[in-house]
């Protein structure tokens, strides 16, 4: 018990010290670390939750510091830390996995501003969903559906900027989901999720969501700027086909081309090349 009291009073100054810094100090990615070890091999919900309280804070901290867009954490497996490659704009993110409460996702998003102003961080938090979010709607900041987001690249529309976003989630234990996003942002500065983008048959998503076994792996990637490669899905056999918790990659790969104004679908391409 003692050693417990010991170790939560270390944590204590050094957030506390980490709080009163402009700059990320150098003893955080180590109680990052330290945390999220923690975190990991604790499984009472109530004691998870004091400690991702504590890496929240820890994060807040490195949002909002002066270095944000020029430091990334390394080596810390449980933190996603993306920025475009136009430096406009960067994603933190993280899960956490409860067993007797739906997981959450925690993510922030934060958004360079022009002539050396603040930049702009928005917070952004859901609970894992059993369902999946839709093809046809746009997301805001107040219904975010949860996702980790682990690639971006910057896109210049009409004089709009926007950002594609790779994602997955983990929201169903029996189904796993890889998302393709568009986030953009408001006259008034205001996060919007999804545009009316991408031409799959007869229909026009404002994002594409794929959705295969839990125990499966898919891939999901920028082959270039034009175009985005991703496993081809099949259920494991036709009596399963209404069930996408059966689904899985058959080694042949489809794509979204861009051309026209719009991303168009591709079936079995070949991966090896960029279009």
């Amino acid at each position: 018990m003692r050693r417990k009291l010991v170790f939560l009073f270390i944590i204590f100054l050094l957030i506390t010290s980490v709080i009163r810094a402009q700059t990320v100090s150098v003893g955080t990615p180590v109680l990052l670390e330290k945390l999220y070890t923690r975190l990991i091999n604790n499984y009472v919900d109530t004691n998870r939750l004091r400690i991702n309280d504590s890496i929240k804070v820890i994060i807040e901290n490195y949002v909002n510091s002066d270095t944000v867009f020029y430091h990334n954490f390394r080596n810390l497996k449980y933190l996603g830390q993306i920025t475009s490659s136009d430096s406009l704009l960067k994603i933190v993110t993280w899960n956490l996995v409860l067993n007797g409460l739906p997981g959450k996702y925690f993510t922030y998003i934060i958004k360079r501003q022009e002539n050396e102003k603040n930049n702009l961080i928005y917070k952004l938090t859901s609970d894992y969903k059993t369902t999946p979010l839709t093809t046809d709607t746009i997301y805001t900041e107040q219904n975010w559906y949860g996702a980790l987001y682990y690639d971006i690249k910057p896109y210049t529309i009409n004089g709009q900027k926007v950002w594609i976003l790779l994602g997955i989630d983990y929201g169903n234990p029996f189904i796993s989901r890889k998302i393709i996003e568009v986030l953009s942002f408001s006259s008034d500065n205001y996060i919007v999720f999804g545009r009316k983008w991408f031409s799959a048959g007869d229909m026009i998503k404002y994002r594409d969501v794929f959705e295969y076994a839990s125990n499966g792996m898919m891939s999901l990637r920028f082959r270039s700027d034009s175009s985005i490669v991703f496993d081809h899905l099949v259920p494991f056999s036709p009596s399963v086909a209404n069930d996408r918790q059966y689904y899985g990659p058959d080694y042949s790969y489809d794509a979204y081309v861009f051309k026209n104004g719009l991303w168009w679908l591709r079936i079995n391409v070949d991966a090896r090349n960029k279009e």
